[in-house]
């Protein structure tokens, strides 16, 4: 089978083989950040389940800067290659990936020494519920400059043309979680230590090995070489990727919000359930981060190119491929609800009824959800950050944390669940807005 280039035109069925790689290897990481979750629930109880999705939405926070250094610079670098500077591209992907590493490294032995108070701010005040946040949270800080690595190497793999070789590292990191998860937690009881542990080695798994393998000589389009600090680079980096820094930020943001509300209107089953939901949104909602992480340098490249016509064909693509995945998500979400809540808290059935309600009113989000992720990384991809931002801003800051404390006034705790829908609806029309408002300026 012929290696497929960012040069290439794209039918549905290249386009397909292109970004399906980055949609699994999105998917995989969901899901083997999810085992954990599934192992302490059914093998620890509701307590530890509470405590770690209490913390989750403050370690996403931690890696969000992974994720602005991967997107906004691998927009760079392909433009870069675009443009036929194949050096220059390599030494700014090498200088990116060693600031990632050292900006992480600090923030990680920060966090943990002042995790307890973490904690506390985030609801955990006292009692087995705080020690089990603050434990896990210390325990994988171990490994949270190789997470945040992860997240940047996902987006440079497909830039080097090796969407494949990030899925292969991404299933044996999340390979890796899985069996230790079973033996740690379910065989060895070990507890939260034990999921803890699983994580961390599977994070190094993936973080480390792309270290490895762009140190050495490979046939890929990058490689990590000496490089100096650059800082026209850095900041078109950071502008390029404000978005996705904005809105992993604001989305954790909002999940804390969410936390505070579920814990004083429902307690710490509230806390279950939304953890239950975090998990059926990673997974859906990765399948269209990963078309967007495989598919931007591909409008990175034929924008800076001039091939227009081959834009426009990948434009007309997308938006009928996120109308029709985005359909079937909310029909398989609201079908689904018993099953896929009774994976996580089949053992309490007024936690698995309360579960399921919530699940059928969330699945509404996902008909819309494809176009605010697009538009986004749509306009990342381009170059314009300003614009990806104040979509990330608007959908999360302005309008889901607006609606997570003003809905619960009318609707009680179903406001809560339905805050979703609601935002990204209202992001969605935005998004529209401004795909028509730059339709003539980017050729699309």
């Amino acid at each position: 089978m012929d290696r497929i280039k960012l040069s290439d035109h794209f039918t549905y069925r290249r386009l397909a083989r292109f970004v399906l790689p980055s949609i699994a290897m999105m998917v995989f990481t969901s899901i083997y950040v999810i085992v954990d979750g599934l192992f302490l629930s059914n093998f620890v109880g509701t307590t530890a389940f509470a405590a770690v999705n209490l913390v989750f939405p403050f370690m996403m926070l931690m890696s969000a800067i992974g994720f602005m250094i991967g997107t906004g610079g691998s927009a760079l670098v392909a433009m870069q290659l675009g443009e036929g500077r194949s050096e220059l591209a390599k030494q700014t992907f090498s200088m990116l990936i060693g600031l990632l590493f050292v900006f992480a490294l600090s923030v990680s032995i920060l966090a943990a020494i002042f995790m307890p108070q973490i904690a506390y701010m985030l609801g955990a005040k006292d009692g087995q519920f705080q020690a089990d946040a603050v434990l896990y949270s210390r325990v994988t800080m171990i490994s949270m400059p190789m997470f945040m690595l992860q997240n940047a190497f996902q987006s440079f793999f497909v830039t080097a043309e090796k969407p494949k070789l990030g899925l292969k590292i991404t299933v044996a990191a999340g390979v890796t979680n899985m069996v230790l998860d079973l033996f740690f937690v379910g065989i060895f009881k070990w507890g939260i230590v034990g999921a803890a542990l699983a994580t961390v080695t599977a994070e190094y798994v993936g973080g480390l090995v792309p270290v490895v393998y762009f140190a050495r000589k490979n046939d890929s389009l990058l490689a990590l070489v000496p490089a100096r600090l650059n800082l026209k680079y850095l900041g078109k980096t950071c502008y390029n990727g404000m978005s996705e820094l904005l809105q992993n930020i604001a989305g954790s943001v909002v999940s804390i919000a969410y936390n505070l509300q579920l814990l004083r209107l429902v307690g710490e089953n509230g806390v279950a359930a939304y953890g239950v939901l975090m998990y059926v949104n990673f997974i859906f909602s990765a399948v269209f981060f990963g078309y967007m992480i495989g598919s931007a340098p591909l409008f990175s490249f034929h924008y800076a190119a001039g091939t227009y016509d081959e834009l426009q064909n990948l434009y007309r693509k997308t938006m009928k491929i996120c109308a029709i995945v985005g359909s079937t998500m909310t029909v398989i979400s609201w079908t689904m609800a018993p099953v896929l809540s009774a994976i996580f808290v089949s053992y309490d059935q007024e936690l698995l009824d309360l579960t399921v309600h919530a699940m059928r009113i969330t699945s509404v989000l996902f008909v819309m959800m494809g176009f605010t992720v697009f538009g986004s990384g749509f306009f990342t991809a381009l170059g314009n950050g300003a614009v990806s931002a104040i979509l990330a801003f608007a959908r999360t800051v302005v309008l889901q944390l607006s609606a997570v404390f003003i809905l619960p006034i009318f609707m009680g705790v179903d406001g809560i669940w339905a805050s979703g829908p609601v935002s990204t609806i209202l992001t969605a029309l935005l998004t529209l807005g401004f795909l028509i408002k730059y339709k003539d300026r980017y050729h699309y």
